[in-house]
Order: structure tokens, then sequence, then C-alpha cells
């Protein structure tokens, strides 16, 4: 599913460019440079692909969904419809924000949708952090519908979607702002790296002043530069940002390796009877970064996942008891335990997160199973394990 299955010689050939420069950091420092500015081209190259009017990257997935928010003017106390089904960094960053998590169903899409947003929605709602799960874009006419009668602001987690297009429009790009993940497993890799996007010049503004201590990078002197905002550390280092330049140079290689090598797969799933596959909104825009297909019943999932781990099958996760992506494993979040006091001890919070109840999530992601799909299989490779995964769930399903 990633990037690093095609990692070679133009990612090595990039980092040596800044380091025989000397020049790690991402800003001035033009006399060193030689002209090698890799997360600034690394911007182009994301703007190019994504159609967005402007792209900051910043130091991960997390700090960009944290700069995503912040950009947007999610803050203290504000109520943020989330969902229950995400990698923790998402609720996360509502929390750092000062905001407050409102959790939502997610259904068969493996995302919020329309009807479940408006259901948590009160008076103190003022934003969505919709999460673009598992590589493919939610319901967006829907969500947009409601985040339009009720007033809210979007802000879009892609994290996992980078390649993900909803009627010919990149994910990340139908709210205020748009986040995504460069890290090791996702579908470009810059080691570690976070990629914001919008088409907002004022909130591109806020995006890469926020994330370097406020400085406006307005001329060639930093010490000198104006501050129109205070902010923290977010930066990309100049070798992330070369890694994430090759590597997404490499992306559409990338995303037709994993269609061809998902559609084959999925196609062999098709002939077992009982198995049904995730709703997909728009399935031209899918960047197949995973898999994902549904048992009858939690039972059967968790005995086909024992049974793949029996036969020494790897690349399937099963959500519904991993720690980082499942509301019902989120113990330190629904306690909220902390070093120090956070905005939501001081509020409170707008659920029970103890006691909260999303029957649709729990049955949805019980049944779930998702397959990591690898952009680098042989043909044989991947028929070697469309076999092996097809005999390992008949024989749980008979």
């Amino acid at each position: 599913m990633a990037g690093f299955d095609l990692y070679g010689e133009e990612e090595k050939k990039s980092v040596m460019e800044v380091l025989e420069t000397g020049c790690l950091f991402r800003y001035n420092h033009e006399h060193l440079r030689e002209g090698i500015w890799k997360a600034k081209e690394l911007e182009t190259e994301a703007k190019k692909f994504t159609g967005a009017k402007h792209a900051h990257m910043v130091s991960s997935g997390s700090t960009a969904v944290t700069t995503a928010l912040a950009s947007a003017g999610i803050g203290f106390g504000d109520h943020v419809v989330c969902t229950p089904f995400t990698y923790l960094a998402t609720i996360e960053a509502v929390l750092w924000q000062g905001a407050l998590p409102v959790f939502a169903e997610v259904d068969e899409s493996l995302c919020l949708t329309g009807a479940s947003i408006e259901a948590v929605i009160t008076e103190e709602t003022r934003a969505v952090c919709l999460v673009h799960m598992c590589g493919a874009a939610a319901d967006m006419e829907s969500i947009m519908e409601v985040c339009k009668k009720h007033d809210l602001i979007l802000v879009e987690d892609a994290g996992q979607a980078l390649g993900a297009f909803y009627k010919g429009k990149s994910v990340g790009l139908f709210g205020a702002s748009g986040a995504f993940s460069f890290d090791f497993f996702k579908v470009t890799t810059a080691g570690e790296g976070g990629l914001c996007i919008t088409d907002s010049e004022s909130t591109y503004d806020i995006m890469h002043q926020i994330s370097d201590h406020g400085h406006s990078h307005v001329g060639d002197n930093r010490g000198m530069e104006e501050h129109p905002i205070f902010g923290t550390n977010y930066r990309i280092s100049e070798l992330n940002a070369a890694v994430g330049l090759a590597q997404m140079k490499k992306i559409n290689t990338i995303l037709d390796n994993n269609k061809a090598n998902k559609a084959y797969l999925k196609n062999l799933l098709s002939e077992i009877e009982g198995i049904t596959f995730r709703r997909m909104e728009d399935p031209e825009g899918d960047s197949a970064t995973f898999l994902n297909f549904f048992m009858p019943t939690t039972e059967l999932s968790q005995k086909v996942m024992a049974q793949f781990a029996e036969d020494g099958i790897a690349g399937f996760n099963y959500w519904y008891t991993n720690m980082y992506h499942f509301i019902n494993q989120w113990d330190h979040i629904k306690e909220l335990r902390m070093p120090f006091k956070m905005a939501i001890h001081h509020l409170g919070a707008p659920q029970d997160y103890s006691s909260l109840e999303l029957p649709k999530s729990n049955e949805v992601i019980g049944r779930l199973i998702s397959l990591g799909i690898k952009a680098n299989w042989s043909e044989a490779e991947r028929a070697d394990f469309g076999a092996k995964m097809v005999a390992s769930i008949k024989k749980v399903m008979g």
C-alpha cells in the first residue's frame, strides 16, 4: 500500500543532493543551497497533483491535521464532529486545539455521512473533522449539504487518502483545509512528513506561519521577519522533503499498481459467498490503498483473522481490536488521561465517552477486514498471495 514498496535510487539521489549542500533547513540560507529547495519543490508537486492553489509541508500527518484545524480557526471549546474510526492522531489534534470531540456513527463507507453528522449536531457544534478512511472519499454531497445547512466548518483528514478523488476533485479541497500523511506507511512517504492543502490564500498564510513560530516568511533575513501570529515548530526538514519529493514523482505508478492489484484480489474474494465490500462513494476516485471487505458476522471476521495468522498470511488489519484505530480500544481518551489539564478537563466532554453507544459503527467495524495493497507485487506473487488468502477464508467459511 505504501510508497516504500517502490523506494529506490531516486530517493537516495534526492537526499544526497541535500546532504551535499549541507543545508538541511527548509527556509533561507540561499548561499548554501545551490538552488536545492526540496520542501518547496514537493509543495509544487503536491499542488499539481491535487489541483490545490496552496500546499504546505509539515513534519508529520499529525501536525498536518493540527495545522489544518488551526488554519480553519478551530480552537478552545469548539464542538467538532469526529469519527470513531480513525488513527488516534485525528482525535489528538482536536484535543490539542482545545476543541471538544463529538463522535458520530460510520457506516459501510467507513466514513461519517451527512445523516450521521446531522444526528449529533447541537447549538454548540462548530465544525466537522472528516476522515477519508482507508484511502477513499466519503460521501461529500451529503456531508457538504449538512455543513452548509448548519454553517459548519469542514476540515478534512485525508491521512491515508492521497490520490483519492470525489467526482474529479481531490479530497482535502472540499472544506476550509485538508491534511495528508507522508509517514512510512502511506501512499507516498517522506519517512515522516505531512501535507496541508487549501484553496484559500488567507488560510494558507496561517498554515505556514503557525507551523513555524509565526514567521511571515517575507524577506531574506529570517531574524528580522515579522510575526503576524505566534505558533510552534511543525517544520519538515529538507532531508524528509527530499524523500517525499522523489516519492511524489512516483505517485501515479504507485496508484496504478495499487488499483490493478486491488482489482485482481477483489475479483477473487467476490467468488466467496457471504463476503461483501466497502461502499465506494466514487469508485473511480479510489486510491486503492486498502481492499476492505466484510464477513457476515464479527465472530466470522475474528475466525478468519485467526486463520490468516495460523497460515502465516500477513498484511491484514482487524481494526475492531486494533489499539490505535477504533474507539472501543481508546480507554486513555475515554478517561481523558493526560499529565496536565486540558480544555476538555475544564469545560467537560460533550458526550460521556466511556458509555457512548455507537451500535452501527461497532457492527460495521466488527465485520471489517482490511488488506493493505502492495504496489510492488509481481503477477506471480499476487497470484500466490490471492490463492492463499482465498484458501484460508474457505477453511473458515466451509
